[in-house]
């Protein structure tokens, strides 16, 4: 199992074209797969459509169209858009092949012969959407799903149930004895929590509407579309040459329907003959999506549209995006701001703009060719390039196996900031100054080469097409994974000195703030922030003033401060003069526990008293041993605020992104507790 990975998206309901949500687990499902091939694994990944079930025959019917019509023209929609967004899958499933279709009635005979499957009466509250029954005490208000909150049906038929009772028992034994089978750890509680409560033998039949898998034996049967559609993850390999691939190392799946594949999947396999060996190695849900911070329905789906957005912004930038502003299993929100922002700060500003400072200098210096790493030159610097570089290109692998591809990215735009930064402190243009040191200009520019080799490969499962670009322009071939060769950078030195570069034009668009304005306006987008902004400060104005003239009128006291072009208040000199901002040397800097972000630094501004204990966001650009000694600007006289258990007493300033933080410093040898004016 150790070279083979298969990864599994669940397979889409064809009652509703593709949208963001499909596409964030189809391009999370894509990227792992490429960073296992990358690694030298034989990889697996299966999407498809899920196309039964009294939800589609209604959905047909109001069209007008038979089933199968309507299932095509939904599930060709499924598998032309993956494609367009630079997913690769090995295979594209329909439930409504014939290779499925007899692999389940295999599945429900075996379950039946261990005597798993019987007749009975049912009777309940169904919700059509989600394709299941619910007990009246988990409706939501008015008789409505909980999760879909449209009404939900009484319905009473006589139908094939399945022992689930039979399986709680080994269901917790699995949960307790292998706790990666159901991740993240929060969804692993919820699913042991509610297999703790009891389980219920399951209905799987339904003889209301005939579209479905005929029960075999009974055709007036059809069955339930949850044991028709879980059994796609085994009907696509198990009787091919792809059957080795059994079972999935990740099955990838929506935390609302993470029960139907962590309790009654799992028990499906377990009666038909499955041992725990046999079952699927992970099940990882992941959150729902927000759209500019509201509930993503119908109405806002226009304008996040995938494709559009991949046509418009790029394929690569809108999975990278995906794949790196949210944490796999937690809730996140997709905005056009963060979207632009990311594409701005971490693809143009960081990794476009190390590419396109460096070529400059092989071009005009060494006639196009990757010039040579000569040890002589080497410093307390390059080691620590080195170092930096062995540490993010193992940090990544590790996040990816962790499935953390967000953290995994994060690594890989860390690494080509401190290339940046090497990049600014070894100054190529001084040393191009000068011809005698051209030897180590050369040295500085291959350590940068090599900063950019390794991007490519760190940032290829999200961005396949500009790391290719990026290769070809420094004169590496495209990535091509092999089976057995493992191709994570994890030595330095890849750049062959002597070898061509074909440099090029920018990877990424530079999007300016005006771009920004007419991009938002093409999607429809309002710039809601801001209108907070504004709202807050209409707000704000209408509180009295404490230092107002008491003579003042109500109306004066409520006059809106200015504000400028982009809505923020103008202030005066006075206002200015009210912030102390001092020069601070960091004396000692550490983690605060459970933040990725938070610093402790110990500052001294020249007080007798000693250092200010101060919390500082630059987590994740700053190490806290590379703050010691540093000297920064504080605000030294803000009001003490408790943060996560520890009082800060001031600001660090910086500015930038999160990941690419710049602190706030000054050029001269000046004392500590100097006032910045």
């Amino acid at each position: 199992m150790k070279d083979r990975f298969y990864v599994t998206t669940p397979i889409y309901y064809v009652n509703d074209v593709p949208h963001l949500g499909t596409a964030y687990t189809t391009v999370a499902a894509d990227a792992f797969a490429r960073q296992r091939a990358l690694r030298g694994m034989a990889t697996r990944f299966l999407t498809g459509t899920d196309e039964h079930g009294l939800k589609i025959d209604r959905s047909a019917k109001e069209r007008g169209q038979s089933p199968q019509a309507f299932v095509d023209e939904i599930s060709g929609a499924f598998r032309s858009a993956w494609p367009k967004l630079r997913c690769q899958p090995s295979d594209f499933i329909r439930t409504t092949e014939p290779r499925h279709k007899k692999f389940v009635q295999e599945l429900w005979s075996k379950c039946a012969a261990n005597g798993d499957i019987y007749q009975g009466e049912h009777e309940g509250w169904y919700c059509v959407s989600c394709e299941q029954f619910y007990p009246e005490k988990d409706l939501a208000e008015g008789k409505t799903c909980p999760t879909h909150k449209k009404p939900v049906e009484w319905m009473k038929e006589t139908g094939y149930f399945f022992r689930l009772s039979k399986y709680q028992d080994r269901l917790l034994a699995l949960y307790e004895q292998r706790p990666e089978f159901v991740q993240p750890e929060g969804r692993r509680n919820e699913v042991v929590t509610f297999v703790k409560e009891g389980l219920k033998d399951l209905s799987i039949s339904r003889t209301t509407f005939q579209w479905g898998v005929p029960v075999p034996g009974d055709d007036k049967h059809v069955m339930y579309v949850w044991f028709d559609a879980l059994t796609n993850y085994l009907s696509a390999v198990k009787d091919s040459e792809h059957a080795a691939f059994w079972p999935p190392n990740l099955q990838l799946v929506g935390k609302d329907i993470v029960r139907f594949h962590a309790i009654y999947w799992p028990a499906f396999l377990m009666s038909a003959g499955y041992g725990d060996d046999l079952l699927p190695r992970t099940v990882f849900a992941h959150g729902f999506l927000t759209i500019n911070g509201q509930k993503m329905g119908k109405s806002l789906r226009n304008t996040v549209e995938p494709v559009r957005l991949a046509e418009y912004f790029g394929a690569d930038e809108l999975r990278y995006f995906l794949l790196r502003e949210i944490a796999l299993g937690q809730d996140g929100d997709f905005s056009h701001k963060k979207l632009i922002s990311r594409i701005r700060s971490d693809l143009a500003a960081t990794l476009g703009n190390l590419l396109n400072r460096t070529l400059p200098f092989v071009v005009k210096h060494f006639d196009t060719t990757v010039p040579s790493p000569d040890a002589s030159f080497d410093g307390e610097r390059e080691a620590h390039l080195r170092k930096r570089f062995a540490e993010l290109v193992d940090e990544a692998k590790t996040a990816w196996d962790h499935f953390e591809p967000h953290r995994a990215l994060e690594c890989a735009i860390a690494l080509a900031i401190e290339g940046n930064g090497y990049f600014d402190a070894r100054a190529p243009w001084v040393l191009a100054k000068s011809p005698e040191r051209k030897a180590e200009l050369g040295a500085v520019i291959y350590n940068v080469l090599e900063v950019l080799r390794a991007c490519t490969v760190l940032l290829w499962p999200a961005l396949p097409d500009k790391c290719d670009a990026l290769r070809a322009q420094l004169g590496l071939a495209a990535l091509l994974p092999i089976a057995g060769v493992d191709k994570w950078p994890s030595e330095w030195g890849g750049m062959a000195p002597g070898a061509k570069l074909n440099p090029g034009g920018p990877l990424f668009r530079n999007i300016t703030k005006d771009d920004e304005a007419k991009i938002l306006a093409d999607f429809g987008v309002t710039d809601g922030e801001t209108k907070v902004t504004d709202a807050t400060t209409a707000k704000a104005a209408e509180k009295p003033n404490a230092h107002a003239n008491p003579a003042a009128t109500p109306a004066a006291a409520a006059a809106p401060a200015p504000v400028s072009a982009d809505g923020v208040a103008i202030i005066g000199i006075d206002d200015f003069t009210k912030v102390e901002l001092k020069l601070g040397e960091v004396k000692s800097a550490e983690r605060v526990p459970k933040s990725d972000k938070l610093l402790k630094l110990q500052i001294d501004i020249g007080e007798a008293a000693g250092p200010r204990q101060i919390l500082a966001g630059i987590g994740l650009a700053y190490k806290p041993e590379d703050l010691v000694g540093k000297k920064l600007v504080i605000i030294a006289n803000l009001a003490p605020r408790k943060m996560m258990g520890h009082e800060s007493q001031g600001m660090v300033l910086a500015c930038g992104p999160s990941e690419s933080l710049s602190i706030v410093t000054i050029e001269k040898d000046i004392p500590v507790g100097t006032r910045v004016k």
